[in-house]
């Protein structure tokens, strides 16, 4: 069985790549340290580090068994939690996955307004994550409800979900911009002109599909730039580096250098959906569900 404590004492080693200042971090002696590594690579079987007299570094599987040891501690951390508010008599919390698109739309501001109201006692844990982590998270039990992008595959066994709002993507343009001046764009007017792509780095051939999506709206863009996110977008279009679609949550009210045009023609648009296990074990959870859909108070 894993030891939880060499776990935590292998995820810092790993992270530092120094043994000393890992100790140093953990409050215990090197030497000790050593041998709990060393304990965990000879009850696994396996080589997790390259050792020289300079430094420690990962092999290439302990990369991988980095990655599920950091999933299995923060899965710990949060049942530790449960199990404390649970023993205080509280509803167990709730635990509530989301990405960025959650917060800047309103939606989980909102949700957890109306829950603050009901509940005011309840503990909220937030975690900022990936729809694929989020997903897992729900399977394991370690979140209650996952606020993504995408939702999880229509046959999927475990899970359900629904869409919560359509976020229409909009042009924006540098302020100096020839086209900065009219109000209605062609896709005649976009055809060629630099563009700066928002895409998403964990979703695979994203930016093959903002390409198809504007060629099949009439326009071939000119890629100059990627953005990781929205905001990254906005601050390259005010530099006059190219033009950007971004949704229009991100660019209500006014932007420094920046002019805003909505594209009837065009359809694109971000998605945000809410995502849970089929299989509700806290009535808690199954009320802040129905907030997140309805966008009011759950009767008691």
């Amino acid at each position: 069985m894993l030891d939880l404590r060499q776990l935590r004492y292998f995820v810092t080693v790993a992270e530092t790549e120094h043994v000393g200042r890992a100790a140093e971090r953990l409050h215990i002696s090197q030497s000790p340290l050593s041998r709990q590594i060393a304990q965990l690579e000879k009850n696994l079987g396996l080589t997790l580090f390259e050792r020289s007299q300079q430094r420690i570094r990962l092999t290439s599987d302990g990369h991988v068994f980095l990655t599920e040891a950091r999933a299995l501690l923060r899965h710990a951390d949060r049942l530790e939690n449960l199990g404390r508010r649970l023993g205080r008599g509280e509803e167990g919390g709730l635990c509530i996955g989301y990405v960025a698109d959650a917060m800047h739309t309103g939606v989980l501001p909102t949700a957890l307004r109306t829950l603050r109201e009901e509940r005011p006692g309840i503990h909220v844990a937030l975690y900022d994550q990936e729809s694929a982590d989020q997903f897992e998270g729900l399977r394991q039990r370690s979140l209650d409800i996952a606020l993504v992008r995408t939702p999880p595959p229509e046959d999927d066994p475990d899970l359900d979900a629904a869409p919560l709002l359509r976020d229409p993507l909009l042009l924006t343009l540098p302020e100096d911009h020839p086209l900065a001046g009219r109000e209605d764009v062609t896709p005649g007017d976009l055809d060629g002109q630099p563009w700066i792509a928002v895409g998403d780095s964990h979703a695979p051939g994203w930016r093959d599909a903002f390409v198809a999506s504007c060629t099949a709206s009439g326009f071939t863009p000119d890629i100059r730039l990627d953005a990781a996110d929205a905001l990254t977008a906005l601050g390259l279009v005010a530099s006059g580096l190219g033009l950007a679609l971004v949704q229009q949550s991100m660019v209500r009210g006014s932007t420094e250098g920046i002019v805003v045009r909505e594209l009837p023609w065009y359809d694109g648009s971000v998605q945000l959906w809410a995502a849970w296990h089929r299989v509700d074990l806290r009535p808690v959870v199954a009320s802040f569900r129905s907030t997140v859909l309805v966008g009011k108070p759950h009767p008691q």
